[in-house]
């Protein structure tokens, strides 16, 4: 008896391995959820402090700097027009996280756009960062991080380093708005796939509705799925989380071949599939070597020297077995037969491309 309840568990426990299912994913890596999403933010902006490595009399950053000290009292000369070695105009770029509130700390991105050949050790000047709908979001302020170098000598050499003209500030504005992403009071939550799957939208739409109940989700395409929540932000953000949390199988990838045909990479999927085929492929290879030669015609003080041409040409065509691809083999299988060839990369292009043609590639060929 103890021999069979033994076997027994061994089984289950088998039979529990079969049935578990196999690359299942969380749902939250699979997508989001509709307007849980960050915004982009951008400025302009003078960066101070430069080692005589700014914009050097460039207009606009004049006048920028003209209107900044006209906001401290200071009022220069129209006629004015100061090298500004020292100071350089630029874009301040940002990213505005979902559900940042005011007064946390995001960072920011600062690149030139004058004639600035470098930002290492300046500041950038308290700047406004707006977004789409033309709203201030941030404010921007603080000491560049710059990871290049730039070095120029009186004679016109030039060194440069990674790109000196654009920099890093860590934590460098503050956030003044929220945006509101509309989940607390959307008639429904949205969850939209990252790829367009109906396969994977229906297997999602099935895991919500077997935990929290028949009738709480609904497919609306191949991308959203729309979840039925009560109003509320604490209810709504429990119930976001427990659907981030459960776990689907997801739809095998359509069969597809990404080739690159500028770097030689070629990528193949698990999916992809070929009907039967035979399949030669050989290189001819003509080689031409010229080695010209002197020759002085008798008698020796009266011939005229010339040269005389002397050539080799040579042809060579490696003999490849012709393989045969049985009906719907495995990737596997077909990396095994290319690589017994001994094809290259761009050998392997030129056979997919023909099997393609032929109607035995069962995949998407895409060509970068």
């Amino acid at each position: 008896m103890r021999l069979v309840h033994l076997v027994l568990i061994a089984i289950a426990a088998f039979a529990g391995i079969v049935a578990a299912p196999l690359r299942a994913e969380r749902i939250k890596d699979l997508g989001g959820f509709q307007g849980v999403r960050p915004n982009q933010l951008v400025g302009y902006g003078i960066v101070v402090g430069l080692a005589g490595t700014g914009d050097d009399n460039l207009e606009f950053t004049v006048q920028s700097m003209k209107g900044v000290a006209a906001r401290f009292g200071l009022n220069l000369p129209p006629q004015l027009n100061p090298a500004l070695k020292n100071a350089a105009a630029v874009m301040i770029t940002a990213e505005l996280p979902a559900f940042a509130k005011p007064g946390q700390r995001i960072d920011v991105t600062v690149s030139a756009i004058g004639r600035a050949k470098s930002l290492l050790g300046g500041s950038l000047l308290m700047a406004p960062l707006l977004g789409a709908d033309g709203q201030i979001y941030a404010m921007a302020q603080g000491s560049l991080a710059v990871g290049g170098l730039g070095v120029q000598g009186n004679d016109g050499s030039r060194v440069t380093v990674n790109v000196p003209s654009s920099g890093r500030i860590p934590d460098g504005a503050t956030v003044e708005r929220a945006v509101d992403t509309g989940f607390a009071s959307a008639p429904e939550l949205v969850f939209n796939l990252t790829k367009a799957d109906f396969t994977t939208s229906e297997r999602v739409a099935r895991a919500i509705n077997d935990r929290l109940g028949a009738g709480t989700a609904r497919t609306v395409d191949g991308v959203s799925v729309a979840i039925r929540a009560p109003l509320g932000e604490d209810v709504r953000t429990a119930l976001m989380s427990e659907v981030e949390n459960l776990t689907v199988v997801a739809a095998e990838p359509r069969a597809r071949v990404i080739v690159n045909a500028r770097t030689g990479t070629v990528v193949i999927n698990a999916a992809v599939r070929v009907g039967p085929a035979a399949v030669t492929h050989g290189r001819l290879t003509v080689r031409i070597d010229e080695a010209p030669r002197i020759v002085q015609p008798e008698p020796f003080s009266q011939g005229q020297t010339a040269l005389e041409p002397s050539s080799n040409v040579q042809v060579a065509e490696d003999r490849n077995p012709m393989f045969l691809l049985d009906p719907g083999p495995r990737l596997s299988d077909i990396v095994k037969a290319v690589n017994g060839i001994g094809a290259s990369p761009a050998d392997l292009v030129a056979i997919l491309e023909a099997l393609k043609e032929a109607g035995a590639l069962k995949a998407e060929l895409i060509v970068l």
